[in-house]
């Protein structure tokens, strides 16, 4: 095979990007080498590109950026017993170092050593990507392509989903990106009595009523709260799903909660946010979770089983489709709001 490849490059430490040649990645005895065959955008991609404060306290430039991949097993090294050359695959992105606290006692998925592929070590936006063997996830062949490379934010909307009873339980999800579009349908699925979706962006809020919301409220122009609270009789919603980071989102959330209720927290809040923590919280009993990545690999065997049932349908949140040289066209679709999960395919 070749010695080189193209990749997008984050080559500078500055707004934008590079394609660049350079050589196809070396394995070792436990690695695997993949073909990658799709590719899709996150927000953490977004802020590499723009070369925000996160990107520059966190990127060493060069890197091929790139988290959120599937392809074909190209090579494999010596010791890899797990998948063989031709094999269809994804992969956890999150390498745990296996010997901290949160490693050896079941919370591998925060590591407090993590190395992401994709930010600190070359990821998937080129022809080929490395992966331990470890970290390899093995797909069904008649998975499309395109959800094959969405299984990365599939995972933290299931993960936050599933961390609490949901079957029979009223919900609200703030903030519809991509993860709280997948965290409706898979509530809906795992048999959520009522799902409410806030989304301020009316491109998202349509793409929530795909996804199965049954109410969908704009915080803007509407109280979304108010609205909540009278269609559960003034009780409030069993779950909130945060899924936003906006101290609105987060607040309009907790106060649509019940007493005694569940808040599975996702969304990264760009600044400190203040919070009602005695209304909102103490007083109510509330329970609340920090939610981070997906579980190694409680949560890949949930995702598989939901997308063997054939109930799951991904393809509403998948916008545009387009070969990894566009990533400029990606990069400029995103920021307009107009897109919501971009698939980059071959060069």
């Amino acid at each position: 095979m070749a010695k080189t490849m193209q990749a997008i490059v984050k080559a500078h430490a500055a707004p934008g990007i590079e394609i660049r040649e350079v050589p196809v990645p070396e394995i070792g005895a436990t690695d695997v080498l993949v073909r990658v065959e799709a590719a899709s955008v996150c927000g953490t991609d977004l802020h590499i590109y723009n070369w925000d404060p996160w990107a520059q306290n966190r990127i060493k430039p060069p890197l091929i950026p790139g988290h959120e991949f599937c392809g074909i097993v190209e090579r494999v090294g010596e010791d890899v017993t797990a998948v063989a050359p031709g094999d269809f695959v994804s992969a956890e992105m999150h390498v745990a170092c296996g010997k901290c606290l949160q490693c050896r006692t079941g919370q591998a998925h925060i590591c407090q050593k993590v190395k992401i592929i994709g930010v600190d070590a070359d990821g998937a936006f080129a022809e080929f990507v490395k992966i331990p063997e470890s970290n390899i996830w093995k797909l069904d062949p008649s998975l499309p392509r395109a959800w094959g490379s969405l299984l990365d934010p599939l995972g933290n909307a299931v993960h936050t989903v599933l961390a609490g009873e949901i079957a029979t339980k009223t919900v609200a999800i703030t903030g519809c990106g991509p993860i709280g579009l997948f965290a409706i349908a898979v509530a809906k699925l795992c048999g959520a009595a009522m799902v409410f979706a806030v989304e301020v962006n009316p491109y998202r809020r349509s793409l929530a009523t795909k996804m199965g919301a049954d109410v969908v409220l704009d915080p803007t122009t509407e109280d979304a709260t108010a609205r909540i609270l009278a269609a559960t009789d003034g009780v409030g919603v069993d779950v909130l799903l945060e899924m936003s980071g906006h101290q609105n989102g987060i607040n309009t959330g907790l106060k649509a909660l019940r007493t005694g209720g569940r808040a599975s927290l996702l969304g990264i809040p760009s600044r400190p946010v203040t919070l009602d923590l005695a209304e909102d919280i103490i007083f109510k009993g509330a329970v609340v979770q920090g939610i981070n990545g997906r579980k190694m690999y409680e949560t890949w065997f949930q995702m598989e089983a939901l997308l063997k049932s054939g109930k799951l349908d991904l393809d509403p949140v998948i916008s545009h489709t387009m070969p990894l040289r566009d990533f400029d066209k990606a990069m400029d679709l995103l920021k307009s709001g107009e897109a919501s999960k971009i698939v980059l395919t071959k060069f």
